[in-house]
């Protein structure tokens, strides 16, 4: 099957893996809360266009590294447990200040920071590999072009809805203790999509 073949499948994939509740969203909604969207777009764009890229290259052939080399499989694991609980750690950190405050001290996730977490996102590491194994079809590039436009696509509108879902909560969290309840309680989300890579060791 040709990869244009795949679309309506890819685009229905993609709805699914992007919109849904993940390391990456609740990162994005969490910016958008303490941050607001126009601070978040380097955060969004590092989530969107790093995942497409990561796509990519997995399209290209990347993940056969893995096979020949296993023992890197357990490095990503260390690895995506330490950065998942630094970002935990900021998230819940983050100045319990008014959300609406222009001051509000902390930074949100730059664009090569968030862009950098794909690669340690098993969540990203699971929807490249399944993307590119299923839907690129006898594409070759072309079919890989295709899942990385996709991606690109529908990441920067999910990216967007998510980061705007936590500002629509800025008012709410205006007081500090609020602001700090919800922060934690992004944090502890955070550390929970940990499970499936604990439960691998």
């Amino acid at each position: 099957m040709t990869a244009f073949s795949l679309l309506p499948a890819l685009m229905g994939f993609a709805l699914v893996t992007l919109f849904t509740p993940g390391p990456n969203n609740l990162m994005l909604m969490a910016s958008g809360a303490n941050f607001g969207l126009r601070r978040s777009v380097p955060h969004m764009a590092g989530v969107a266009l790093g995942f497409a890229g990561m796509a990519g290259l997995v399209g290209l052939g990347l993940a056969r590294v893995f096979e020949i080399w296993p023992a890197l499989t357990a490095v990503l694991r260390v690895v995506s447990i330490l950065f998942l609980l630094w970002l935990a750690w900021k998230i819940a950190t983050a100045a319990p200040k008014a959300a609406d405050a222009p001051d509000t001290k902390g930074t949100p996730l730059t664009f090569l920071q968030a862009a950098a977490f794909q690669w340690v996102n098993p969540k990203a590491w699971a929807m490249s590999v399944t993307a590119t194994s299923a839907y690129v079809g006898d594409g070759g590039l072309w079919g890989v072009a295709l899942v990385v436009s996709v991606f690109a696509a529908m990441g920067t509108v999910s990216a967007g809805l998510w980061t705007v879902l936590g500002q629509s909560l800025r008012r709410l969290l205006a007081r500090p203790k609020r602001l700090r309840a919800f922060n934690i309680a992004m944090a502890l989300l955070l550390v929970a999509t940990l499970w499936p890579i604990l439960a691998a060791l």
